[in-house]
């Protein structure tokens, strides 16, 4: 979320337009505004409105430039759907072919047909309750990218477990059963690499999930709730 000088700062923009304003202008004050690449601008389909995608968030503003909404969701009352959830999850997924699969830590049960990553701190609570839930789930094949975010002792435990004889055991034994790693954590690790990563794609927040057709998950979830969307992105990554 911005800070309110920001919002500010946008509206004022905004309001400083023509006022016959449209997508090019818009996306320019949004632009200086968030000093960030505007990577998708189109009419939202609702009430005039502009829905425009920047810094890993959607904003939306009249056609005329006067004034926007910032940090709400766009609800379609009739059909019961949140419309700026659909659009953020469609607008920030990935090529899950892209990801270094090889800088994560592998969990395969059953016939492990079903494939998502996961970007996960050791010291995330609401990682650890969403672990101990996935024992629950089956045919998975699951990629955890450890992703150290929260504090410097969460980037120690990060490479330990890396560095363990068996990263998937120090990985399950600390965040099933609060069995801290061993070890110093000197070895050739991906750890920072892996947060380079989780920052270029905008993950704020653990854990994040991303399904086999590169749709994104932001926080924990039921697992009963995943199984359903892991059946609906299907088993092969497909890409964006």
């Amino acid at each position: 979320m911005l800070p309110i000088k920001r919002y500010l700062q946008l509206l004022l923009l905004l309001a400083a337009t023509t006022a016959h304003a449209g997508e090019a202008e818009i996306k320019k004050a949004v632009e200086a505004t968030f000093n960030e690449k505007a990577t998708s601008i189109k009419k939202s389909g609702f009430g005039g409105l502009y829905e425009v995608y920047v810094d890993g968030e959607i904003v939306y503003a009249d056609e005329k430039g006067s004034f926007i909404i910032v940090g709400g969701s766009l609800l379609d009352v009739k059909a019961k759907k949140n419309i700026t959830r659909e659009r953020i999850t469609k607008l920030s997924a990935i090529k899950f072919s892209d990801l270094p699969l090889d800088a994560a830590i592998k969990t395969v049960r059953g016939k492990g047909t079903r494939v998502f990553a996961t970007f996960e701190d050791p010291n995330c609570g609401y990682c650890k309750r969403f672990a101990k839930d996935l024992q629950k789930l089956d045919d998975i094949t699951m990629y955890t990218f450890i992703y150290p975010i929260l504090s410097p002792d969460s980037t120690a435990k990060s490479k330990a477990i890396w560095c363990a004889d068996s990263r998937l055991k120090a990985w399950n034994d600390w965040m099933i059963d609060n069995i801290a790693p061993k070890g110093d954590g000197k070895c050739d690790n991906p750890i920072d690499e892996v947060v380079s990563l989780g920052r270029k794609l905008k993950i704020n927040g653990t854990p994040t999930i991303f399904l086999s057709n590169g749709e994104r998950i932001g926080g924990a979830i039921p697992a009963s709730e995943l199984d359903k969307q892991l059946k609906d992105a299907g088993a092969a990554p497909t890409g964006k």
